[in-house]
């Protein structure tokens, strides 16, 4: 199977929809608005469905756009399911974070939800992780900065087999995160 169901309407209507959900967030440390981070985490998982064909290129950027639309905008997922169809739905849903969960357990229930899904899903979940390792915002101290690295390297361990572009990836975010822990 080729990279199917590439179908550019779908992705400007998730691009659209996220944009009027996430309208007037900001990326984090900066007046830019939280679109960027969408497109970031798009862009990784189309680098590596053009390094690794044969995946499904809808359902990997569509929750690659719509990531975050449930677990930081009011949006809800059955929106998302009669909108974009259930297997987008579920997609975001597993990588929505349970906010209901004690903070230690969110993350590992994520990845557990996520490994039950396509590897489509897991490779969003490393293209977020990867657009996220940049400087670390200047309030975290050095040990929240080496939690995330080290919670960077669990997520790389559960879902780093989907795709060895996105493992390697990374892995080398990863290594030059080194240089904000000294």
């Amino acid at each position: 199977m080729t990279e199917a169901l590439f179908d550019p309407d779908r992705w400007i209507d998730a691009w659209r929809f996220a944009a009027s959900a996430h309208h007037g967030q900001t990326f984090p440390g900066t007046e830019l608005p939280y679109l960027l981070h969408l497109g970031m985490v798009a862009m990784e998982v189309k680098g590596a469905l053009a390094a690794e064909p044969g995946r499904n290129g809808d359902l990997a950027v569509l929750c690659a756009l719509l990531h975050d639309s449930v677990e930081d905008t009011g949006v809800e997922l059955d929106e998302i399911a009669s909108r974009f169809g259930a297997d987008v739905a579920a997609g975001v849903a597993a990588l929505t974070k349970d906010g209901d969960l004690p903070k230690p357990e969110r993350m590992p229930d994520s990845l557990r939800r996520i490994r039950s899904q396509p590897p489509e899903v897991w490779m969003v979940k490393l293209a977020d992780r990867i657009t996220n390792l940049q400087p670390p915002p200047g309030h975290w101290t050095s040990e929240k900065a080496s939690a995330y690295r080290d919670e960077a390297r669990r997520i790389r361990d559960a879902l780093g087999e989907a795709s060895p572009y996105l493992r390697a990836r990374i892995d080398a975010k990863i290594d030059a995160y080194e240089e904000y822990l000294r």
